[in-house]
């Protein structure tokens, strides 16, 4: 169990910087991180630091075809952690 909790805690890190990261870069008019990318992390994992850093730096909060994304895949996670703990 602890290898998977260091496991979530270190996607979750790398995601909140990525996105913190991706927000300078939009900021400055620079290269981005690619959409596919973040939502390919979050779908590993890193829903908790992706959101956060949603919530703290307001970066893609405004773009709906990636919230779309981002909730679908959250309903996803919930759904398999429901089908875990029911079986």
């Amino acid at each position: 169990m602890p290898l998977l909790f260091y496991y979530f805690l270190i996607v979750n890190v790398f995601v909140f910087f990525q996105t913190a990261y991706d927000k300078r870069q939009a900021i400055k008019g620079g290269r981005r991180i690619s959409e596919r990318s973040l939502l390919t992390f979050v779908f590993l994992g890193a829903t908790i630091g992706a959101s956060l850093a949603m919530l703290i730096f307001r970066h893609k909060t405004a773009k709906f075809s990636y919230l779309w994304k981002f909730f679908g895949i959250l309903i996803f996670q919930l759904l398999i952690i429901y089908w875990i703990y029911q079986a």
